[in-house]
């Protein structure tokens, strides 16, 4: 096996706007990127914590403006791969697909299921150039491990395994729905992001783990009440503190360099002839395989 070279960590954090207002939380800037992709979903915040960089980026845009489907994914990947980023911690909100999970748990999923319908944009090849990422395990190891970690050493209720099950949204699902999710595959949450979210991380050879806060039971319990804006908010009001204080502690535990796999994972994915792609494909995806046209 070909031994990977360490590259240098930096985090980013992509979920609530409201994640980079944590106490001892230090403002540097905020970057006001552009990508061959657009504009991602706002200003990108630089802060530090106990002496590191940290990025935040909120994924809807401050005030929560872009539905799950208005995202600007590859933009908001693009510009943390910009900006230096390494390691991505997602954070989203998920309902609830397992009896022993509680509202208030933190999940830590380990694989993707996608039920999203193909209207976002869920990858950077194509126009030119064909590439196939492996993505057997959609987050990246040494993310989740940090992140369980964390939760563990904010006493939290963490449940460190399970499949995120990723819907289109912005409505949520049916009885008949959630019922089929829980019967076929057995999942643990259900969300809205995580696709194209994390493919799109990995194609940019970046580590990407989520921290999934349990707010439902979406609409499948029977003695539960469904899943409403008023109640997802009421629990992510309820566990802001911790959620903030695993975010400081996976910053506290981040390594300084990393080899994960997802850091070099597109290093044997292109498929098509350098000398083939054409070159305003190269240009725009230079940041990410400009290392590897030349291979």
């Amino acid at each position: 096996m070909q031994v990977q070279h360490k590259k240098a960590v930096k985090l980013a954090v992509i979920g609530g706007s409201g994640l980079y207002q944590m106490e001892a939380v230090k403002v540097v800037k905020e970057h006001d990127v552009t990508t061959p992709f657009g504009k991602p979903s706002d200003a990108i915040i630089e802060t530090q914590i106990d002496g590191r960089a940290v990025y935040f980026l909120p994924r809807h845009g401050r005030g929560h403006r872009l539905t799950p489907s208005e995202v600007p994914y590859r933009a908001n990947i693009y510009a943390l791969k910009q900006l230096g980023v390494t390691h991505i911690l997602a954070v989203s909100a998920c309902g609830i697909m397992k009896d022993e999970i509680k509202p208030g748990d933190m999940v830590v999923p380990d694989q993707i299921f996608d039920r999203t319908k193909g209207v976002r944009e869920s990858t950077f090849f194509g126009e030119g150039i064909v590439g196939h990422v492996s993505f057997a395990d959609p987050f990246c190891d040494e993310m989740r491990q940090l992140i369980i970690a964390a939760c563990t050493a904010n006493k939290a209720t963490t449940h460190g395994s399970g499949t995120y099950v990723c819907m289109e949204g912005p409505m949520f699902s049916t009885r008949a729905e959630s019922q089929q999710y829980r019967k076929t595959l057995d999942p643990a949450v259900i969300g809205m992001t995580a696709v194209p979210e994390a493919k799109l991380a990995r194609e940019a050879e970046l580590s990407y783990g989520m921290l999934a806060l349990a707010t439902d039971y979406d609409c499948w319990h029977e003695t539960e009440e469904d899943v409403t804006v008023e109640v997802v908010l009421a629990v992510l009001k309820a566990n802001a503190a911790l959620a903030n204080a695993i975010v400081k502690s996976v910053v506290a535990s981040l390594p300084h360099e990393s080899s994960s796999p997802a850091l070099h994972a597109a290093r044997h994915a292109i498929m098509t002839s350098p000398a083939l792609i054409p070159a305003a494909t190269k240009e725009r995806l230079a940041l990410l395989y400009g290392a590897y046209f030349g291979a």
